[in-house]
């Protein structure tokens, strides 16, 4: 990692200018420029920051609210792929931001907070993702979030904000306690701006806060037909981690919502407990013969750090055959954007179908995502 703390301030002894000063600059793309550089890092709560990347050559940002970005870290001496979703809004082209939590034995959060200063370089892939209100247009929203959550949510409101767009939105945030709500005071400022913004956030518990005047306990649909009486009729995007995100799927079943208007995302990886990573990595347990019809071609797949061979039909993505034989393998996405399944194939050739989750130059050096990729004859893989 390279650390250079004047790289914004000095230039051959003198100050220079803001690159928002200057015209425009091209945009950003992860193959013009690998890596970019931490501008700011920014203690949100007591457990969460927000770090800001700008690019060195003056490149700006262009994605649509509610998309992610993947880090390329080296932590330990190991290359550790984690999924973010953006924070900042589109409307502030020359940074980007991603907000994180720290977890108790989160591997890639941690270091982050602990290690990740202004003038630092990373390696960045994306922007990626469909979870993005900008994909659906509506004349009513309702964002539901819980804990880090929050993030996409905050740049689809950030983008409404600052694009003069008074959309009736309500937003539902839920969080242990009031100290623990992300950008707090920022919405309540969106709130002031917006006629139609509406804020409501339910604590677990109050925490320091004895007068605390909001709403304590956990959202439900009574709750929530309080908060919102009319949700039925909105566009429903929501975020949070895996036990909250089914608890709103429940609660909109009972209530009978159109599923068509309902919209989730989840980057949660690095929040799982070690048996829950495991179970996530092995998938469901498919049986073979529903992973490749009768008579199919089938080929071996050889991992050749692990010495494990298995066999996947032409039909099947080798990230499937191998969560089905037990071979455990990092993955996030499992759609071909995060990067995180990416490994060197040493032998043989694939089919691969990413949605830019690997750059052209790393295709070239013989990098594949196994999420998104069929194999059209024995392979061999560097893992």
């Amino acid at each position: 990692m390279m650390r250079d703390a004047h790289t914004f301030e000095l230039q051959d002894g003198r100050l220079t200018r803001p690159a928002f000063w200057s015209a425009p600059g091209e945009p950003w793309t992860s193959d013009a420029e690998e890596t970019l550089v931490c501008c700011q890092v920014r203690q949100e709560t007591h457990d969460v920051k927000s770090f800001f990347f700008m690019s060195r050559a003056g490149r700006t940002f262009a994605f649509e609210p509610g998309q992610f970005i993947t880090l390329e870290l080296e932590i330990d001496g190991e290359t550790i792929n984690r999924c973010y979703t953006i924070s900042s809004p589109p409307t502030r082209p020359h940074t980007i931001s991603i907000t994180v939590k720290r977890v108790p034995g989160g591997k890639v959060s941690n270091w982050l907070h602990d290690n990740l200063r202004p003038g630092d370089s990373v390696r960045v892939l994306g922007p990626a993702g469909e979870f993005t209100c900008a994909r659906h247009a509506a004349r009513k929203y309702l964002f539901l979030s819980a804990g880090s959550g929050i993030t996409p949510l905050m740049s689809m409101s950030r983008s409404h904000h600052e694009l003069g767009e008074d959309r009736d939105i309500v937003f539902v945030h839920s969080a242990r306690t009031p100290d623990d709500i992300i950008f707090a005071r920022e919405l309540d400022l969106i709130a002031a701006n917006q006629q139609h913004f509406r804020t409501s956030f339910v604590c677990e518990r109050v925490g320091q806060r004895t007068t605390w005047p909001g709403i304590t306990g956990f959202l439900t649909l009574p709750l929530l037909r309080l908060i919102a009486p009319d949700f039925m009729e909105r566009e429903i995007f929501t975020c949070g981690p895996a036990p909250y995100m089914k608890a709103v799927r429940d609660m909109l079943a009972e209530a009978g919502f159109d599923r068509a208007h309902y919209h989730e995302e989840s980057f949660s990886f690095d929040a799982l407990p070690a048996a829950e990573q495991a179970a996530a990595l092995e998938g469901a347990n498919v049986p073979a013969g529903e992973a490749q019809a009768e008579g199919a071609t089938s080929y071996s797949v050889t991992f050749a750090k692990m010495r494990r061979d298995i066999e996947c039909g032409g039909h099947e993505h080798v990230l499937d055959a191998a969560k089905r034989a037990g071979v455990r393998l990092p993955a996030s996405c499992t759609q071909g954007m995060c990067g995180t399944c990416k490994v060197k194939l040493v032998s043989g050739q694939v089919d691969m179908r990413h949605n830019g989750g690997i750059r052209q130059r790393e295709i070239d050096q013989g990098m594949v995502l196994l999420c998104c990729s069929k194999p059209l004859s024995d392979l061999v893989v560097d893992k």
